[in-house]
């Protein structure tokens, strides 16, 4: 009675006029092939270590955990990447006024390489906002000017080196540039401990006042004269600042939009195949007209 019970269960049983023959025939098999394993698997006994089941089930498991560990490993590296991009950012805004800026004005000014003869005859020390209008040293380029040192210098364009092997009598000297303003740098500030205003008022200041010493002209701006100066590390300063924090967003962002963009995804694993290719040929149609018709009649 149980078997012929069971052979009506499956003869009733309707069958969707949607589903094709092949369709019925690949589930019929797959259900059949994982029955016939699962029996291989309990008909040989108790599963020993070396079996071919215990050996699929270890390696189910590896390829788990192997992909956990990957998933871990993506967000971690996403989370780095992402807060990369962001400090590159934030970085780059940073050194816009304080590298990029002055680096920039000061290839504008186009100063002469090498060194020229400048001498001091007037230093001037301030304090207050009304009489500091400029400065020749500022510590702090944001800072407001509440002391200040004025220097003014003569200038020639007889190269230092050439003064030091023949010394001119200065009152005798024809100066290309005379009572004009004299800063440590192209932007007359700067960060300690490299700029340090009282040093310099030592070093050109008071004291020295009418000592010969090398300082930059502009070619561009003539009466700009300034103490320090060295193409190789305003360049050197300049590249750096652009190029690290642009480059370190650009991989980082070009990572995270391979990832997470399924438009990049789908661009990058594009199809190589020509665009004729991708449609179909007249015997694919007829193919595909002969199999429905053949579900039709099913």
């Amino acid at each position: 009675m149980k078997k012929s019970s069971t052979l009506t269960t499956t003869t009733s049983m309707p069958t969707s006029p949607t589903l094709s023959a092949q369709t019925l025939s690949a589930s019929k098999m797959s259900l059949s092939s994982s029955r016939s394993g699962r029996s291989s698997c309990q008909s040989h006994g108790p599963v020993r270590p070396g079996s071919g089941c215990v050996d699929a089930i270890k390696a189910k498991r590896e390829e788990i955990e192997i992909d956990t560990i990957l998933e871990k490993a993506k967000f971690y590296t996403s989370v780095c990447l992402g807060t990369t991009a962001i400090l590159s950012v934030f970085t780059f805004l940073f050194l816009i006024p304080f590298v990029v800026d002055p680096a920039i004005s000061t290839i504008i000014a186009d100063y002469d390489p090498v060194p020229v003869t400048c001498v001091v005859i007037d230093h001037i020390y301030a304090e207050g906002i009304k009489n500091c209008s400029w400065s020749s040293c500022r510590e702090g380029c944001t800072s407001s000017l509440t002391k200040c040192h004025q220097l003014y210098v003569n200038y020639t364009r007889i190269p230092f080196s050439e003064w030091e092997r023949n010394p001119r009598d200065l009152e005798r000297v024809n100066w290309d540039v005379s009572y004009t303003k004299f800063l440590i740098n192209s932007e007359g500030c700067g960060y300690p401990p490299t700029t340090n205003c009282s040093v310099f008022a030592r070093q050109y200041g008071f004291n020295h006042i009418g000592e010969p010493f090398p300082c930059y002209y502009s070619r561009a701006y003539p009466e700009v004269v300034i103490g320090r100066y060295s193409w190789e590390n305003n360049l050197y300063h300049l590249v750096l600042s652009l190029i690290i924090p642009n480059v370190l967003f650009a991989i980082s962002i070009g990572v995270l939009s391979y990832w997470y963009c399924p438009c990049c995804e789908k661009a990058c694993n594009k199809s190589s195949r020509v665009y004729a290719e991708k449609f179909p040929t007249k015997e694919d149609k007829l193919l595909c007209h002969s199999d429905e018709d053949d579900e039709m009649e099913y």
